[in-house]
């Protein structure tokens, strides 16, 4: 009885905050005096515009925003004339989360500052500090980004970015539920498809061919290590990414990651090696009012536990781990950019010779936009591993 009341004020509260009369519009769309939709829907998944115009450096092509730099007088010198900035907000009230059958106000479970642009003509950045779960902040994504490079389609990244982005952008997807192959890290392994740091360059055809390479430390984006350095080892890791596009409905992708990463064993005498590779395919159909996205990940890791090789019992195949995982995302608007109400459903899978790495689940979401750039939404999800259902109510603005 006490979860039913809980869950009936949050409704009361959360459905008061978004019809009050809110007219908030992100740094973008400040910039350019256009509606989020132009590039969301809603936000903030991506259309193909809104894909274009960040493949671009947030620029329009042919078109700047009035007064966007200062005039110094120097033709040298290049300074935004205001800073954009833009804040999004995220709460839910969620019940039986990780299987604890409490209720709980989870708000805010993520606050981020962001912020990006053109520096000037063919030169972008973008910056973002969060907030999450209630712990202290920290930057995620902070990149620069050279558009047109020696004039042709090659766009070149230098910074902190995810892996899994020329894929399917995780800060972009629409539930609270992430695509959980991407965070996959076996044993003590710090290499999964989200953040790094590295180099990122990517090129477009006009046949609809978009190529990606990165090259990155493989170590994540933690704190710097006491010789002043972020990467822990001598190794830089590569991934590869094609996909085409086959007519108006349809793009196909395939991507291959491969590495070595270098730690103390457990018994902290040598160093050992973990070498690892990934491949994966991936594609999305869409027939409006519905978009399913799909991505497969098969991966094998040789040592990461990092065990010493001088063991009795070793073998270059006696550490090896291979570990495989999916999701589908079917994604229903009924009325396109226009729709007031969407659905989307969420499958998770992962398999592992780790077993603590397995899971199954199924996520149901439900969302209503209010205002282009506020969202109230309901989400279920079912674990099949562990048997166990949970449910969250939030909302979900940015200004």
């Amino acid at each position: 009885m006490k979860n039913i009341f809980t869950f009936a004020v949050l409704t009361f509260i959360i459905t008061s905050i978004i019809t009050s009369d809110i007219f908030a519009i992100p740094a973008f769309a400040r910039k350019y005096n256009m509606t989020c939709k132009t590039c969301h829907s809603p936000f903030p998944k991506l259309k193909a515009y809104g894909d274009e115009f960040a493949g671009n450096g947030f620029q329009l092509k042919d078109q700047d925003a009035p007064r966007y730099y200062v005039e110094t007088g120097d033709p040298e010198l290049s300074l935004i004339r205001d800073l954009p900035l833009a804040l999004r907000l995220e709460g839910y009230v969620t019940y039986n989360q990780s299987n604890t059958e409490k209720s709980d106000f989870t708000t805010p479970i993520f606050f981020k500052l962001l912020t990006g642009g053109a520096i000037t003509k063919d030169v972008s950045y973008y910056v973002y500090y969060i907030l999450e779960n209630g712990e202290a902040g920290k930057i995620e994504d902070a990149w620069l980004m050279f558009n047109d490079v020696f004039k042709t389609e090659l766009d070149l990244t230098i910074g902190q970015f995810q892996l899994c982005d020329p894929l399917f952008k995780r800060e972009l997807r629409l539930t609270r539920d992430d695509y959980y192959i991407y965070k996959v890290r076996p044993g003590a392994s710090n290499v999964d498809l989200t953040y790094d740091r590295g180099i990122m360059l990517t090129y477009g055809f006009e046949s609809g061919t978009d190529l990606a390479l990165q090259i990155v430390n493989g170590s994540g984006i933690g704190e710097g290590f006491l010789d002043g350095n972020f990467d822990n080892d001598k190794y830089k890791n590569v991934m590869g990414r094609i996909s085409q596009d086959v007519g108006e409905h349809l793009r196909i992708g395939a991507m291959g990651y491969y590495g070595n990463e270098e730690q103390k064993s457990p018994e902290g005498d040598f160093n050992e090696i973990n070498e690892l590779w990934m491949l994966g395919g991936d594609a999305t159909i869409s027939f409006d009012p519905l978009e399913l996205n799909l991505q497969y990940v098969e991966r094998q890791d040789n040592n990461p536990i990092f065990l010493t090789q001088d063991l009795p019992f070793y073998s270059e195949s006696s550490f090896d781990v291979n570990t495989r995982g999916a999701f589908a995302e079917l994604i229903y608007r009924p009325n396109g950019d226009d729709s007031k109400w969407y659905a989307v459903g969420l499958f998770n899978w992962i398999e592992s010779d780790f077993l603590e790495l397995n899971y199954k689940t199924l996520s149901g979401h439900l969302g209503y936009v209010f205002k282009r750039n506020i969202r109230m939404v309901v989400e279920a999800n079912y674990d099949f591993e562990q048997e166990y259902a949970k449910f969250g109510v939030g909302f979900i603005t940015a200004f």
